[in-house]
């Protein structure tokens, strides 16, 4: 895949149309980036969808286009995405699943993080995201924790490894507070969380995250994620290795009474 192609066709079309009705205009782009204050290669690269076209230049663009509206008009679909596209088809399966088992080797999974390990992470992209981006992606991660406390209830059990808990995600303060927060959802009856410490760990644990999902219908599901990409399967044969794979971990992890334990004494350590 191009660059350009992975970039949102919504900034494409945006900035062509920002084009066309500057040239239709006879406005220079030398008088766009004046009006809007942003340099000459700027301009270009939102015209040419490089760059997500922002809010100054859509203004500027009617102010000397006269174009009624109908650039300022695409701000609603200039938003940032809230999910990266790797993810898009998980989300709405995890949205209506009834039972998650998640097994995370590096991070705190997703429905367990606060906002702050959250920002943080998405702070350190590489390559950075905009701040808007990541505002946005933080909420969209955040709201999805609504599942855990909805009626009626779904069932999650996540197996943390250890490694996880050491990793200093946005420093210690920001690890104390999520380590408090892990022994406040864990109290949920629909929830339990458990560690897998590192002197435990089979094989099978050390090949990266998954999750293994159920939905109303009893469609089963698993997601596995790498770097740059997300694949959710379906067929028996991939979720029937997933689920012993899975069944090993979570055999191998302390209990859930003294996972909590485990964490309490790593948050009191910070």
């Amino acid at each position: 895949m191009g660059a350009n192609a992975e970039r949102p066709m919504a900034w494409r079309y945006c900035g062509n149309q920002v084009k066309l009705w500057r040239e239709r205009s006879g406005v220079s782009r030398e008088q766009l980036a004046e009006e809007s204050n942003y340099d000459l290669e700027t301009v270009k690269s939102m015209e040419l969808g490089r760059r997500r076209p922002t809010y100054t230049l859509l203004n500027a663009g009617e102010t000397l286009c006269d174009a009624r509206g109908m650039l300022l008009a695409a701000t609603g679909f200039l938003k940032p995405e809230k999910f990266p596209s790797n993810v898009k088809e998980y989300m709405a399966v995890e949205d209506e699943a009834t039972a998650l088992h998640s097994y995370a080797a590096l991070l705190i999974p997703g429905l367990l993080q606060t906002p702050a390990y959250a920002k943080a992470l998405m702070s350190d992209h590489c390559p950075p995201l905009g701040d808007d981006t990541v505002d946005e992606r933080v909420a969209a991660r955040i709201d999805r924790q609504e599942k855990l406390t909805r009626n009626p209830p779904a069932l999650f059990g996540f197996v943390i490894y250890e490694a996880a808990l050491h990793t200093l995600v946005g420093g210690r303060a920001v690890m104390k507070h999520q380590f408090h927060h892990l022994l406040e959802v864990s109290r949920l009856r629909n929830v339990s969380i458990q560690v897998l410490p590192v002197d435990r760990g089979a094989t099978s644990a050390l090949t990266g995250p998954f999750v293994l999902l159920e939905t109303p219908e009893h469609h089963n599901y698993a997601f596995v994620e790498g770097q740059e990409s997300g694949m959710l399967y379906a067929d028996a044969d991939r979720l029937s290795v997933l689920t012993q794979r899975h069944g090993m971990i979570r055999m191998q992890a302390l209990g859930v009474e003294e996972s909590a334990r485990f964490i309490g004494r790593l948050a009191e350590a910070l």
